[in-house]
């Protein structure tokens, strides 16, 4: 594969992005909080910013699937050459 079409980090984790993401002692606490007074969300600007983000985390997660995909079919055909 070609290194410059490789645009976005292998180790970027996108799903994420809209939550904090909760520790051990953040869950056990959360099973306790009836009124969900814990739950904590990553915020935007407007709802515009929001979609934004949300489409551009969607699109790159995407970008991110067909790049593995093809280095994982260019590593198969390196193994079967």
């Amino acid at each position: 594969m070609n290194d410059n079409m490789l645009l976005i980090d292998a180790g970027d984790d996108l799903t994420g992005f809209l939550y904090a993401p909760p520790s051990f002692l953040d869950g056990t606490a959360r099973a306790l909080d009836l009124g969900g007074t814990l739950s904590e969300f990553n915020t935007a600007l407007s709802e515009d910013q929001a979609d934004y983000l949300a489409l551009r985390a969607d699109w790159l997660t995407v970008g991110q699937d067909i790049c593995r995909a093809m280095a994982a079919v260019e590593a198969d055909r390196k193994a079967t050459d």
